[in-house]
């Protein structure tokens, strides 16, 4: 126990710690710059935030336009959604530059900027909206991300025919794509049906199309907070952080270890609340609310409350989780996975290695077995039918005297006074039970009710 608590300590310290990661606004290198923001890998909720801040960086430092360096295949949609809203309500003036890719959602994002540029061999489009199971997705849900990515086309002037065969299938453009295609555009497409401005070798180029040249470019680095809280938050890491903390905890908590589970499940639960902390996703009552939840689930164990302290420590743990997360019905069924899987694992260590651990001091399991030595270490079976006289009342246990030996007997039910004569009739181990003898029938024995199918 003292080894889990241990573990939970480290939970604390090291949120707290990865708290002293979170960036703080650079310093202004002079006005007049170019922001350029690299839009990387998979579109995801913590891409959000970096972007958020991004943003507020360039226009804090003055900067004369802001570049989105896209090369990305997609992502969450509702992530995308976001980022378009931050580029269509920036005050800087907003270029996409398609370095390599920009498909599914990183197309939306580049079609809500004002100006478009392509580098040679990119792409764009490809923007239908799948489940997480791959499937398309519901026709209700097609239809609003159609109507979302027209809409970024009419905010930009572009053609809203075409950005809507990037999603429908059942569009059709003529000499362009059939039914049951989707559309997907390379650079000198995108540039002939007047969706990017042009094709340009580098990022210079594009900037001097646009007015830019000799500007000073400035590149936002990610901070190591940054990195790791859009890591934490993609929705592969965030069941595998719980199921690995929850178990770190539960073996350690079961097998007394060597504390390296309980500090690996410590470090993934901390990893988990610091990445959605340092997205803006949760605050400290959410960690708060999971600390609460362990210790009431441990109360459960050592205090009889008729599972009541039990279901509130659940509770309790599973909101501390959901509340962090950026989705809240993702974030529930991920915890009641994970739940789900530490109960087996618990289960499983405590069958083979319940002895090891604290249930050792709560629960008991030696047993008093022949081969172990606990047998009688006397034996009476040679007593049998012999007579002799209570010297204490029989009530129905008492004493009495075989052959100048007191020994304690017990009678078949009934109460006898003192000085009655009494014969032996059932041994069985230590226990001695009588019956008394009546006139002439001394040497007459019939055996109690049970020794007879003996």
């Amino acid at each position: 126990m003292k080894r889990f608590l241990l573990g939970i300590i480290v939970c604390l310290l090291m949120i707290a710690s990865f708290s002293g990661l979170t960036p703080t606004p650079a310093q202004a290198v002079g006005g007049g710059s170019v922001f350029v923001i690299p839009v990387e890998n998979e579109i995801e909720t913590g891409l959000t935030t970096s972007l958020r801040r991004a943003f507020t960086m360039a226009a804090e430092q003055d900067a004369k336009a802001i570049v989105l360096d896209i090369n990305t295949l997609g992502g969450r949609v509702d992530a995308a959604m976001e980022i378009g809203e931050l580029v269509r309500g920036a005050d800087v003036p907003v270029i996409a530059y398609i370095r390599s890719k920009a498909i599914s959602a990183g197309s939306y994002i580049a079609l809500n900027a004002p100006h478009l540029a392509m580098a040679p061999g990119s792409t764009i489009g490809a923007a239908e909206v799948r489940q997480a199971d791959g499937e398309v997705a519901d026709p209700k849900v097609v239809a609003f991300w159609r109507a979302e990515m027209v809409a970024a086309a009419e905010h930009t002037k572009r053609d809203t025919n075409i950005v809507a065969g990037m999603v429908d299938r059942n569009v059709v453009i003529d000499g362009l794509k059939e039914k049951g295609e989707l559309v997907s555009l390379s650079a000198e497409q995108a540039v002939k049906y007047k969706l990017a401005d042009g094709i340009f070798p580098d990022l210079k180029a594009a900037l001097q199309q646009y007015g830019y040249a000799g500007a000073e470019i400035q590149i936002y680095e990610p901070t190591l907070s940054e990195k790791l809280g859009r890591f934490v938050t993609q929705p592969l890491v965030i069941p595998l952080l719980l199921i690995i903390g929850l178990m770190g905890l539960t073996w350690e908590m079961v097998v007394p270890g060597k504390l390296l589970p309980g500090v690996i499940g410590a470090s993934s639960l901390a990893l988990y609340f610091w990445g959605h902390m340092a997205a803006g996703f949760a605050g400290w009552e959410s960690v708060i609310l999971f600390l609460a939840g362990v210790v009431l689930m441990i109360a459960e164990i050592f205090v009889a409350g008729f599972g009541i302290v039990g279901a509130l420590g659940v509770i309790s743990l599973g909101a501390g989780v959901v509340l962090a997360a950026h989705d809240t019905t993702y974030g529930l069924k991920a915890m009641l996975f994970a739940i789900i899987l530490s109960v087996v694992l618990g289960a499983v260590l405590f069958k083979y290695f319940g002895h090891l651990g604290i249930w050792k001091n709560i629960i008991h399991t030696e047993r008093q077995e022949k081969a172990d030595g606990y047998v009688p270490t006397r034996s009476y079976r040679h007593m049998m039918y012999q007579v002799g006289r209570t010297v204490t009342p029989l009530r129905p246990s008492g004493t009495a005297v075989f052959q100048g030996q007191r020994f304690d007997v017990v009678s078949e039910g009934a109460w006898l006074p003192v000085e009655t004569e009494v014969q032996i009739v059932l041994i069985e181990g230590t226990r001695i039970v009588v019956r008394p003898v009546k006139q002439g029938e001394r040497n007459v024995v019939i055996p109690v009710q049970g020794e007879q199918e003996k």
